[in-house]
């Protein structure tokens, strides 16, 4: 395993030296006095690249130079974009599993540090909340898993899921659109779901030893890849934008919001993060239906308390607060 990380971490070096470089030739010397490695060596690690899909130009006397970099999330194409202390430092990257929250629970319970992250191309068995599933067709979107250990006493941990909501439309927003949040853990881009969270922990009853935050955000995702029943409802980053989104950087984008929101919220406390969800709600001012595993509430969404729960005036007047449950807004915000 060692000579494999540091083969890895050689590749990571010359791809951030050639991306460096732009539009020049980078001579194979230069690399090499950079590296510490033989010429050979160097050459050897560039064709391990170009068999990972990346295009690199070699010319007699003049060297190399980076002409396009393949849509995929391992570390040598996120590591270089990222602005991060830990999240996403270690990236376990997979082809297609069946869930990345399953995995990276497994991987936390064998002691998987705080900010390692499992990210796939595909999920065959996608995790959605209540039991439903997330559709994660191949090389299109993102789907991640962060493995966080953030020293809180259990009844804070749904605290993390409106954490990673605020940096989620935060970073939707950057890219240039107008998200908002659908309490609990949905993202939308005009009234449609382009993104949701689905948070789990493993905990005793005076500390969480961690919190798996899972993350599927539809970026490159068309209409036919959507099952028929979900066309009018979903919608994806690039259908909203009109044009491809880069995946790697934007993964590195929203982990660098993610780490932020999450060290304020640990230094300060859950107010600053609950004021942003407020700011970033659709849901808040709407008449809205809440189902829950015991009822049905009708009533006017008014704000979120001090945890995260929602409060739902009813037309009796009574104000219900609402700590898990799917809403369905009525009608348009006035």
């Amino acid at each position: 395993m060692a000579a494999n990380a540091n083969e890895q971490t050689q590749e990571e070096l010359i791809l951030s030296f050639l991306s460096e470089s732009g539009g020049d030739y980078t001579s194979g010397e230069a690399l090499s006095s950079k590296l510490g490695l033989s010429r050979t060596a160097v050459w050897k690690h560039v064709e391990a690249l170009r068999a990972k899909g990346y295009r690199i130009e070699a010319v007699s006397a003049r060297g190399y130079r980076l002409v396009e970099v393949p849509d995929r999330l391992t570390s040598l194409e996120v590591g270089p974009l990222l602005d991060t202390r830990d999240l996403g430092r270690t990236i376990h990257h997979h082809e297609s599993l069946p869930s990345t929250n399953e995995k990276a629970f497994r991987m936390a319970q064998d002691g998987a540090r705080h900010g390692e992250v499992v990210v796939a191309e595909q999920q065959t068995a996608g995790k959605g909340r209540r039991g439903r599933t997330w559709v994660s067709p191949p090389g299109l979107n993102l789907y991640f898993s962060a493995i966080l250990r953030p020293g809180l006493p259990p009844q804070r941990a749904p605290e993390l899921t409106l954490v990673a909501a605020v940096a989620l439309a935060e970073s939707l927003r950057d890219a240039g659109v107008e998200a908002a949040i659908k309490w609990p853990n949905d993202v939308h881009i005009d009234g449609l779901k382009v993104a949701g969270i689905l948070t789990e922990l493993s905990a005793e009853p005076e500390r969480v030893h961690f919190v798996i935050v899972g993350v599927g955000v539809n970026l490159n995702s068309q209409a036919e890849h959507f099952p028929e029943e979900l066309r009018a409802t979903a919608t994806s980053l690039s259908l909203a934008l009109g044009q491809p989104v880069h995946r790697a950087r934007f993964a590195a984008s929203l982990w660098t919001r993610l780490e932020e929101w999450l060290d304020l919220y640990l230094d300060t406390g859950f107010d600053a993060v609950r004021a942003r969800w407020k700011a970033l709600s659709s849901t808040l001012g709407q008449d809205v239906l809440v189902r829950t595993d015991r009822q049905e509430l009708r009533g006017r969404a008014e704000d979120i308390d001090p945890s995260g729960a929602l409060l739902v005036r009813t037309a009796e007047g009574s104000l219900e607060r609402v700590l898990a449950g799917d809403v369905e807004q009525l009608r348009p915000r006035r």
